[in-house]
């Protein structure tokens, strides 16, 4: 790898890095949805000074072309975060719908006991 490449791949890491962490102070990024990206992007710092640290994890898992590797490990992790927002999306739904069942009743009673 170029040296020229190396140094913008950490620049752009740590950039990054940075960026994630102003968005969580900000508030803007819940913590728990910031670790994935947090992992990630030491993943890419890890990488970015490691040169042939992804050929030596393909051969590790015996994959012949690291590229299939990275795409395998991205699809992958795409899936589980997936899985994790339907989850979020699942529980959010049942708790509006309680939360609206409960305001009903809420409104109910308050109109029987204006009507008193």
């Amino acid at each position: 790898m170029d040296p020229r490449i190396q140094f913008i791949a950490i620049a752009v890491s740590l950039l990054f890095l940075c960026y994630v962490l102003w968005q969580i102070k900000k508030g803007r990024l819940r913590e728990e949805y910031a670790f994935i990206w947090i992992l990630s992007t030491f993943a890419l710092i890890i990488f970015s000074f490691w040169r042939n640290g992804l050929e030596v994890i393909a051969r590790t898992f015996g994959v012949h072309d690291p590229p299939n590797l990275v795409f395998t490990g991205a699809i992958f992790a795409i899936l589980v975060y997936l899985l994790h927002l339907s989850l979020s999306v699942s529980k959010l739904h049942a708790q509006n719908k309680t939360l609206a069942q409960e305001l009903a009743l809420l409104k109910e009673k308050l109109n029987k006991m204006n009507s008193k």
